[in-house]
C-alpha cells in the first residue's frame, strides 16, 4: 500500500513552523523587535484585524489599541511587563483596520537569545468578542432575575404587612363609628373626627403599599393609550410650572390596552411630577407612545409579544446607577424629609405589573431619565365591573372574625346600629351557632380564617345548608390575591377592611 507522501518532506523545521503559524486562521500570531515593531504577520492576524502582511509589517504595534489606551501608554506597559517578567497577559478592546473595535485575549512573551539578550517579543491574539457579549447578556439577565426576585420578596412582605395594618386600623376605626353614634360634647366630636382622619390616612397608606405588592383591586377596562394621555394633557401641564415645558409624541398607531384608566392617569401624573423635581431650574419632559415588537425576556420578565411602550423622558439631573437600581423600592426616596414618601414609583411599578406590563429605567446624571411603561396590547372588549348599591337593615348577625379585638370592635358597631349580633372566631364554631338558632338572617364573616375552612369555604357551606341566609365576606387582601388563593368568589358580595357603617350598608342590601 502507498503512504501518503509527506509534502513538508526536505523542509528545515523552522520552515516548518512558519508554515504552521502563517496557516493558522483564528489566532493572530506575530512577532515584534524590542521597540514593539511588527515584523511578521500571519493569515489569522490578517482575517480579523484587517490588515494585509504588508500594511503592517513596519508599524508599531499600538496601531491596534484603541485611542484612549495609547494615550493612557497600556501598549508601552504591555511591552514592559512581557520585558521584565517573562510574559504580559490580559483582556481589552482592540481596533480593526476599518475602526470597529473588538473584544481580544492578547498574551505577549519575550524571546530572548541564549546569552538573555531581548531581540524581541511573540504576540498571540484571540477575537473574544462574542464570548464576552454573551457573559454580558448572562450578566444582564441574571440581574433582572435578581432584581424582579428582590421586589417580589418585598412585595410579599409588604402585601403582609399591609394586611395585618388594616386588621389593627379596623378596630380603631369600628370604635370610632360607635362612640360618634353616641351623644359627645363639641370636643369630643373634634377628636373623633381628628382620629378618623388619622385612620383614613391610614388606610390611604395601606393601599399605597397593596398597589405595590400588586394586590390593590383593578377594575380594568379597554382604552386606547394616546387617548387616555391625550385626555389627561391638561392636568398634566397643570402639575409643573412655566420654567418646564412638556411636549407629546404619540403615535399613529391604535394602541388598545386592558388597564385601570384612573391608576394609569396616576402612575402618569406621578412620573410627571417625580421629572418636574429633576428639573429645579427648568427643562423639558417628553412624553412618547409607540407600539413596539418585543422578544421573549427583552424587558424583564414579559413574554415575547407587542406591546405599547409609553415612556416620560427629562433632561434633568438624573441618577446614578445606584440610585436608579433602588427607585422602584417602596420607601426609598433621595428626597429632603417631608418632600416624599418614597413610595411614588413603587406605586408605579405595582400598578403596571399587576396590569401585566412592566417597566424600566434608564438614567444619566447631568443628562436626564427616561422611564419607560410597557402595557401587553389587546384586541377585544372587556367586560365592565358591576357596581353595587346597597342599604342597611336591622336583623340578627352572625360575625365570624379570628382576631379577638376586631372582633369586639365590629360587634358593637353592628349592635350600635340595630343589629342583634352573634359571634364567632372561626368556621366551626360559627356553623355551629347556624344549627342551634333559626333566627339568624346575615352571616358577615372574614375570609382568613383559622385552622379548618377558609372564609370562602364556610361561605360556600353555609350557602348550601342555609339557601336563604346572606353572605358577605370581608378582608384586609384584596380581591385579586384572594382569587389567586381561593379561587373565583364572585357569588358573594365583597367589602374591604377597614369597612366603614355606609360600606357594611351597601353591602348587606346588595344580597337582599
Amino acid at each position: 500500500m502507498n503512504q501518503p507522501s509527506d509534502r513538508t518532506h526536505g523542509l528545515s523545521d523552522a520552515q516548518r513552523f512558519e508554515l504552521l503559524v502563517t496557516s493558522v486562521k483564528d489566532y493572530a500570531i506575530y512577532m515584534l523587535n524590542p521597540a514593539g515593531v511588527v515584523v511578521s504577520w500571519n493569515t489569522g492576524a490578517q482575517r480579523f484585524k484587517g490588515y494585509s502582511a504588508k500594511e503592517i509589517i513596519g508599524q508599531h504595534f499600538s496601531i491596534f489599541y484603541t485611542e484612549e489606551d495609547r494615550l493612557a501608554g497600556v501598549a508601552d506597559r504591555a511591552l514592559a511587563t512581557a520585558a521584565a517578567i517573562g510574559k504580559f497577559e490580559a483582556e481589552g478592546w482592540r481596533v480593526r483596520k476599518d475602526g470597529a473595535r473588538f473584544w481580544a485575549h492578547v498574551v505577549i512573551d519575550a524571546i530572548r537569545d541564549p546569552d538573555g539578550h531581548l531581540v524581541g517579543f511573540a504576540k498571540i491574539t484571540r477575537d473574544i468578542t462574542e464570548r464576552k457579549e454573551a457573559a454580558a447578556a448572562m450578566e444582564r439577565a441574571n440581574l433582572a432575575l435578581f432584581q424582579s426576585q428582590k421586589l417580589e420578596a418585598i412585595g410579599q412582605l409588604t402585601g403582609g404587612i399591609a394586611h395585618d395594618f388594616d386588621n389593627l386600623l379596623a378596630v380603631v376605626s369600628n370604635g370610632l363609628q360607635v362612640l360618634s353614634t353616641q351623644s359627645r360634647t363639641h370636643l369630643d366630636a373634634k377628636m373623633i373626627q381628628s382620629m378618623q382622619r388619622a385612620v383614613d390616612r391610614g388606610a390611604s397608606l395601606t393601599q399605597q403599599l397593596l398597589s405595590f405588592a400588586r394586590q390593590q383591586p383593578l377594575r380594568e377596562e379597554r382604552y386606547d393609550v394616546n387617548t387616555l394621555i391625550r385626555d389627561f394633557e391638561p392636568m398634566l401641564r397643570r402639575a409643573v410650572d412655566r420654567s418646564v415645558a412638556i411636549e407629546l409624541q404619540l403615535g399613529q398607531d391604535e394602541m388598545n390596552v386592558l388597564v385601570d384608566g384612573p391608576r394609569f392617569e396616576a402612575a402618569l401624573l406621578n412620573l410627571v411630577v417625580n421629572a418636574r423635581d429633576a428639573l429645579p431650574a427648568g427643562g423639558q419632559i417628553r412624553i412618547r407612545s409607540e407600539v413596539v415588537e418585543l422578544g421573549k425576556g427583552a424587558i424583564g420578565t414579559l413574554q415575547e409579544g407587542r406591546y405599547a411602550r409609553v415612556s416620560v423622558s427629562d433632561n434633568g439631573q438624573g441618577m446614578p446607577a445606584e440610585v436608579a437600581g433602588r427607585a422602584l423600592e417602596p420607601f426609598f426616596t433621595t428626597k429632603e424629609p417631608g418632600k416624599g414618601t418614597g413610595l411614588g414609583l413603587s406605586q408605579v411599578y405595582g400598578f403596571i405589573t399587576q396590569s401585566g406590563g412592566e417597566i424600566a429605567i434608564a438614567s444619566q446624571e447631568n443628562v436626564g431619565t427616561t422611564i419607560d411603561l410597557y402595557l401587553p396590547l389587546v384586541m377585544t372588549e372587556s367586560a365592565d365591573a358591576t357596581d353595587h348599591h346597597a342599604g342597611l337593615s336591622s336583623e340578627t348577625l352572625l360575625l365570624v372574625e379570628d382576631e379577638p379585638d376586631l372582633l369586639q370592635a365590629a360587634a358593637e358597631m353592628f349592635r350600635s346600629i340595630g343589629y342583634e349580633v352573634l359571634t364567632a372566631s372561626d368556621a366551626t364554631q360559627a356553623l355551629r351557632l347556624l344549627a342551634g338558632r333559626a333566627d339568624i338572617d346575615i352571616v358577615f364573616s372574614d375570609i382568613v380564617l383559622p385552622e379548618g375552612m377558609n372564609g370562602v369555604q364556610f361561605a360556600r357551606e353555609v350557602k348550601k345548608l342555609y339557601p336563604s341566609l346572606r353572605i358577605v365576606l370581608t378582608s384586609a387582601y384584596p380581591l385579586a390575591t384572594l382569587r389567586r388563593e381561593h379561587g373565583e368568589i364572585a357569588e358573594f358580595v365583597f367589602v374591604h377592611k377597614p369597612y366603614r357603617l355606609s360600606d357594611v350598608a351597601r353591602a348587606i342590601r346588595t344580597v337582599r
